[in-house]
């Protein structure tokens, strides 16, 4: 059985998550803060979590950078006040998966849960990965060129590892946003090409003529290792 942690500092909501979740068959753990939040993490080691974004002490942005330096592979969900709150790009970069607004659809939120998991359940285990002169330790979050380390931001490692699961395929840049990022919804398509542009410059031997991160024109990109 799949576990979700749920991080809430609301009593009737955490409680009120909690009994849908587990009405779905998903063992829950709960925490009303983000340092219990934390430690139940590492206790825990749940399937996913679900993350209120404004908590007192140790808020929602604290808490998400610290799973996220933990582990790159547990999908977070975080919820939200209102849609004006959500800073898409702010989630992107602390490494959130997808979000929802209070008050939030029980139907909708269970829905988000169960994609996700599945997303995250399609990928194959992936924990190191070598080509060219690049080594990657994705279970410690480390990147080495030529023995030289090379700084990632967490969003970049998922991006990597997603490619790195899917050798030679060619992905278009909407399934990269819906598999990676998690906002089907996202404004532009841009982003991933940012992110591609950053892992040719950190990790390509020469940046401008790509061997490794390929963009297929009217198509997408492929890694080829």
């Amino acid at each position: 059985m799949e576990k979700v942690l749920v991080i809430e500092d609301d009593r009737s909501i955490r409680k009120a998550l909690q009994e849908l979740l587990e009405s779905e068959g998903y063992v829950v753990e709960a925490a009303q803060n983000g340092a219990e939040g934390l430690a139940r993490f590492r206790s825990a080691r749940p399937n996913c979590v679900i993350l209120d974004l404004r908590m007192p002490q140790v808020g929602g942005q604290d808490v998400c950078r610290e799973i996220r330096k933990q582990s790159e592979d547990v999908p977070i969900i975080v919820l939200s006040a209102s849609v004006e709150e959500v800073n898409r790009v702010l989630l992107l970069e602390l490494g959130a998966d997808d979000y929802v607004t209070k008050p939030f659809s029980p139907r909708e939120l269970v829905a988000r849960v169960r994609a996700i998991l599945r997303r995250s359940r399609r990928s194959a285990p992936i924990e190191q990965l070598y080509f060219a002169d690049v080594a990657v330790d994705f279970a410690r979050m480390a990147v080495t060129r030529a023995g030289a380390p090379v700084a990632l931001t967490p969003q970049e490692f998922k991006l990597l590892k997603y490619l790195a699961q899917h050798p030679e395929r060619v992905i278009s840049r909407d399934q990269l946003l819906s598999d990676v990022w998690g906002y089907d919804s996202y404004p532009s398509t841009r982003t991933v090409d940012s992110h591609i542009l950053t892992l040719r410059q950190k990790l390509e031997r020469v940046p401008a003529s790509p061997a490794h991160f390929i963009t297929v024109h009217g198509a997408g990109y492929k890694f080829v290792p």
